[in-house]
């Protein structure tokens, strides 16, 4: 069985309030094309395809029209998709069934009662189980293994096995996700890869936006990344993977497919900080036919220029580039960093990130306790929200 696994499309984002539309349409464009190329049996987009629950029109009818079009690439080619931690699974249950007719199963929500419809199976190529992101709290207890049991006993022929998940699993590579922890990442809780059973032959992962192996699998778990940066702290390569496992019980071999970046983010300068002034030069010299987002990282004694914002915004008025925001570090008195938030960045900012500043500022313990207890409130927040 021949896969493309991708996940974490979050279309419908914007950066610093620019629409990325076009970006984001150009991804879906390599995305039929590699369709095209490759010819999977089965395409597994595992969870947030929107960066909201609430996606506008507009942009449910971008991912309608992609589907349609990576459908028509490869007629004969099953796609599978689960809802994310960003969308709402009640929303993509609602047309389950006439998605059905074109092989697009779509997984939004779990009826325990109903644990059969999480099984797909493709034909004469093997079977795929589709978890979509639950809160722990409503995550059936053993639901992993009991869903690998019931495909080991319909898979009389030894096809190969393969469960997608939207989640954190312990030993990932948090790089590119502001205030990740060891244990959560996005108000998601992380499971032991132990408590997600045995008996598949891959593991399609998604939520994570660096593409990466868990090394505690056996080369058989993977999170494939995001195909476009959602922050400018992703700084590496955004790709898809292309999974082949032959049978049951078998090595997967898999593949990268790299996504080119219609719209590159970019930090000046590339290392480090500089000061105001030096910032200014670096932007002023950025090359005028490029188009990218700028994030510039400046060093400030005391605090920017009032004026800081919209000096930048006009030295890039002649240029393609976008300019998005300074990220400003001051220096205190013991020659520390000290991360001061500009107006884009508070709005931009993840929740947990600005309780743990303030609590910094305040000089009060912000420990794993309190981490936990202000995630399982913001989970739950989160989780009414997509119902």
């Amino acid at each position: 069985m021949k896969i493309l696994h991708t996940s974490d499309w979050h279309l419908g984002y914007t950066l610093y309030n620019y629409d990325r539309t076009e970006e984001q349409m150009a991804m879906l464009l390599q995305m039929v094309n590699i369709v095209k190329e490759e010819q999977p049996d089965v395409f597994l987009l595992c969870g947030d395809v929107y960066h909201t629950s609430q996606p506008s029109a507009a942009v449910q009818t971008m991912f309608t029209n992609a589907l349609v079009q990576i459908r028509d690439a490869n007629p004969g080619m099953a796609i599978v998709i689960t809802a994310g931690n960003h969308d709402s699974g009640s929303k993509h249950d609602i047309f389950r069934t006439p998605w059905k007719a074109l092989k697009v199963y779509t997984v939004g929500c779990i009826d325990a009662s109903q644990k059969e419809e999480l099984v797909v199976e493709v034909p004469g190529k093997g079977y795929v189980i589709a978890v979509p992101y639950v809160n722990e709290r409503n995550m059936p207890k053993g639901l992993f293994q009991e869903l690998i049991d019931i495909v080991e006993e319909r898979n009389a022929d030894n096809l190969p096995v393969v469960m997608m998940a939207h989640t954190t699993v312990k030993g990932c590579d948090f790089a590119g996700h502001d205030n990740a922890s060891e244990y959560t990442v996005g108000g998601i809780d992380s499971y032991d890869l132990d408590e997600m059973g045995s008996g598949y032959d891959y593991l399609a992962l998604g939520h994570i936006h660096h593409g990466q192996f868990i090394h505690s699998g056996k080369h058989n778990v993977r999170y494939c990344g995001s195909p476009i940066p959602v922050s400018f702290d992703e700084m590496y390569k955004h790709s898809v993977s292309i999974v082949e496992v032959a049978k049951h019980g078998e090595k997967p071999t898999i593949k990268e497919i790299e996504i080119n970046p219609h719209r590159p983010l970019v930090t000046l300068p590339i290392e480090g900080v500089a000061t105001w002034e030096d910032a200014k030069d670096l932007l002023k010299n950025y090359p005028n036919d490029i188009d990218a987002y700028i994030r510039l990282n400046v060093e400030v004694d005391d605090f920017l220029p009032v004026d800081a914002n919209a000096e930048a915004q006009m030295i890039c008025e002649e240029k393609k580039c976008k300019f998005c925001v300074i990220n400003s570090r001051r220096l205190n008195k013991n020659r520390t960093e000290t991360r001061i938030m500009s107006v884009q960045e508070f709005k931009a900012e993840d929740p947990i990130g600005i309780a743990q500043r303030y609590a910094q500022d305040m000089e009060k313990v912000f420990d794993d306790d309190m981490r936990k207890l202000f995630y399982e409130t913001l989970a739950a927040i989160k989780e009414e929200e997509r119902l």
